[in-house]
């Protein structure tokens, strides 16, 4: 009964995938919403999952030689018009600080949604000498850009992340930096959230305003969506030149340094729930799972099982991050609200087990039942999280598999978008019309990003019949 009536508080997703996404969020406590349209609470459960997060990508970050710092939250008007293209791609999203006190304020000021700009003016100070770079310095904050149509960790009107911003003495080091920290973004989505993801070049229609390439991984969600998981910008000189940065270099010549930025947001949550969760609520990979392993004493009112169950709470919290529900629910209760707030892996212990010296672990992801013994307990609830990851990306990638089609003509392109839910390779020949075209044509459908590895579909542009410069990958986004 436990079972049941767990399943009828989550819409089904074949029903209504956004309606199921709205009852995770809500059901497994990440998120309330707020009384500022477009902004969400966060919640202990959901903040917990951030925090796994940031710990292991920041010190990732600080591997490879980064410092955070911490920039103002406000940009003066006349900071952010210094780029030009930087200022008109964030326009329409800017938030505005015009009173300050009682008092109007002799400059507008926006609030972040973005900090290219403030870092800029900060290196213009600091930066003289060829000896003071590279400068590799990421900041932990919040943004904010005023969305029209909003959805928790999706887009909200402010969230979380985390953003880089590098300076370099040559192009050849700035363009390094770019790629490797999409490694590092790639790394984290496959090995860390156990999501695939497709690497590759945004096309200059879909760059980041300001950027001379951006990078991006892009990882799909359980309905064939994609997502835009993390972006890596090469600027070049451009910011540079703007602002008046300028460095003396080994040959004593005034040279401007190259630049890059990169984030990763709270939408990674979002990623999670979508291509990992199911019917019965969030399914979590087990390195950023706030609880890794739930404890549950079968009869706990029988002498022993509640001891029992405290002393393997106790051992197994040195290595792993485990909850013990001790609480006089039902244990059909606590099956379905581990199950639902997607904790990797249940142990069950009753009076039997304990007679036996064993336990039972049980999976969230294949709901499988091991009998093992509490012997060596500690390697088989390590190999039990492990097998969960492995799991879960297994099933992402069969998921990214079965939803990648290929397009060789326009006909087949449109009926593909129509048909079937998923990305769609096919050739392009540059011209940003076409994108529109493909765009309009399908409602919705763009480019997702030049892959790193691509594939001849043929020698024509799948929209226009010119002559193909590069397979483009083409999908909807959230």
């Amino acid at each position: 009964m436990a079972d049941k009536k767990f399943v009828e508080d989550i819409t089904s997703m074949e029903v209504d995938f956004a309606q199921w996404y709205t009852d995770i969020v809500k059901k497994a406590e990440l998120v309330d919403y707020s009384g500022v349209k477009g902004c969400m609470i966060i919640r202990p459960y959901g903040y917990a999952i951030w925090e796994n997060i940031q710990r292991i990508l920041d010190a990732e970050f600080k591997k490879l030689g980064h410092e955070n710092v911490y920039m103002p939250m406000f940009i003066p008007e006349s900071l952010l018009q210094r780029e030009k293209d930087h200022v008109e791609g964030f326009a329409p999203e800017c938030a505005w600080v015009t009173i300050g006190g009682q008092n109007q304020l002799s400059e507008k000021l926006c609030v972040r949604p973005t900090s290219e700009t403030l870092f800029c003016e900060h290196y213009r100070n600091i930066i003289h000498s060829y000896r003071d770079l590279p400068k590799l310095y990421n900041q932990w904050c919040n943004v904010v850009r005023w969305e029209k149509t909003t959805r928790p960790f999706l887009r909200t009107s402010e969230f979380l992340w985390q953003e880089g911003h590098t300076m370099h003495e040559t192009e050849e080091e700035a363009r390094a930096e770019t790629l490797r920290m999409l490694d590092v973004y790639s790394d984290f989505y496959e090995k860390t959230l156990a999501i695939p993801v497709v690497r590759g070049r945004k096309t200059e229609k879909e760059k980041f305003a300001g950027a001379v390439e951006t990078y991006t991984v892009e990882p799909m969600m359980h309905n064939g969506f994609a997502l835009q998981g993390g972006t890596t910008h090469y600027f070049g000189d451009g910011f540079a030149k703007a602002f008046d940065i300028t460095f003396t270099d080994r040959e004593n010549n005034i040279k401007h340094p190259h630049q890059t930025s990169w984030g990763v947001s709270t939408r990674m949550i979002g990623a999670i729930i979508m291509a990992h969760g199911d019917d019965n609520g969030l399914v979590l990979p087990p390195a950023v799972a706030p609880v890794q392993l739930a404890i549950i004493p079968v009869a706990q009112h029988k002498e022993g099982v509640l001891e029992k169950a405290r002393e393997l709470a106790e051992a197994l919290s040195a290595k792993f991050r485990v909850k013990l529900d001790d609480s006089e629910n039902s244990t059909g209760w606590k099956f379905s609200q581990y199950e639902m707030k997607g904790v990797p892996l249940r142990l069950e212990i009753g009076p039997r087990d304990i007679e036996n010296n064993s336990c039972v672990l049980v999976s969230r992801v294949t709901r499988e039942k091991s009998f093992v013994s509490l012997d060596g307990l500690e390697n088989a609830v390590a190999e039990a999280l492990a097998k969960v990851h492995d799991e879960l990306y297994a099933r992402a990638a069969e998921n990214l598999k079965n939803r990648t089609s290929v397009a060789h003509n326009y006909e087949e392109f449109l009926k593909t978008a129509e048909e079937k839910s998923g990305f769609i390779k096919a050739m392009w020949c540059g011209d940003s019309a076409c994108e529109d075209k493909i765009k309009d044509d399908t409602g919705g459908v763009k480019s997702r990003c030049i892959p790193f590895e691509e594939e001849h579909i043929g020698d024509v542009c799948v929209c226009c019949g010119k002559p193909a410069k590069h397979m483009v990958v083409w999908g909807r986004q959230y």
